[in-house]
């Protein structure tokens, strides 16, 4: 029996059992046939499907499924070193205002347990503002050009912060999506939070998405820091950790 003269529907789900890159890459290539079932929905939606990526949601809204495929599978934290583990390490720009940076073990002096048991450290800042960023290359992280230009995937920031119960902070995060030349073609900048005081010392989330932000989009520069307003020696400024960025379908 030649492949040709299979149903569709056989051919759709022999297909979908060979790797996504061999393909887009090799399969397609074959004849018109594999090529259009290779750049339909049918095959990609069966990959989802088998490899548990889909759901209500994604369904309604994936356009592109072969796009759709890609980004799920390729979905990580693209900050690197987010909860100190690796000191300061792959982090720029760093401003060490009164004492510096600090990484410290979780829950720390007046602090609180983090959410999640996979997190163990924070960085804390101190007496005036400390700061640091990291930017993130696109390209270098798979993301092609044509994939940022034309579907323009969902960049989602999240980071977390805390106070110690027993002293007053400041927090600020700011995120900027920047072009080939560093051109700023969108930003994201919270308002200065400040925690009073006697807090709970709870960690807050913080999160924002950039969607429909236009071609061009290379880069990611995150940055975020704080201080303490008692301008206490040492390190009782806001506390950050498990920052991330992740480009989402």
């Amino acid at each position: 029996l030649r492949m040709e003269s299979l149903p569709e529907a056989v051919l759709i789900k022999i297909l979908a059992s060979i790797p996504a890159v061999d393909l887009v890459l090799a399969c397609r290539l074959v004849c018109c046939q594999w090529k259009n079932l290779v750049d339909g929905a049918a095959l990609w939606i069966l990959k989802c499907q088998k490899e548990g990526l889909t759901g209500a949601e994604s369904q309604e809204n994936a356009e592109n499924w072969q796009n759709f495929y890609f980004l799920s599978k390729k979905r990580k934290n693209l900050i690197k070193n987010p909860c100190g583990e690796e000191d300061l390490q792959h982090w720029g720009e760093v401003e060490n205002g009164g004492d510096g940076w600090k990484i410290e073990e979780l829950p720390g002096d007046f602090g609180k347990e983090f959410p999640s048991e996979e997190v163990h450290k924070y960085f804390v800042t101190s007496y005036e503002w400390c700061r640091k960023a990291q930017v993130i290359d696109l390209r270098a992280e798979g993301y092609w050009e044509e994939l940022m230009d034309t579907t323009q995937p969902k960049v989602v920031v999240k980071d977390w912060y805390a106070g110690r119960s027993d002293a007053s902070c400041l927090y600020e995060l700011c995120v900027k999506l920047l072009s080939e030349n560093e051109d700023v073609l969108a930003e994201y900048k919270s308002e200065t939070i400040t925690i009073p005081q006697d807090n709970d010392a709870n960690w807050t989330e913080i999160s924002h998405t950039f969607s429909n932000y236009g071609p061009g989009v290379r880069f990611v520069r995150f940055e975020h820091g704080g201080q303490d307003t008692l301008f206490w020696k040492g390190w009782y400024g806001v506390r950050v950790t498990n920052s991330s960025v992740t480009v989402e379908p």
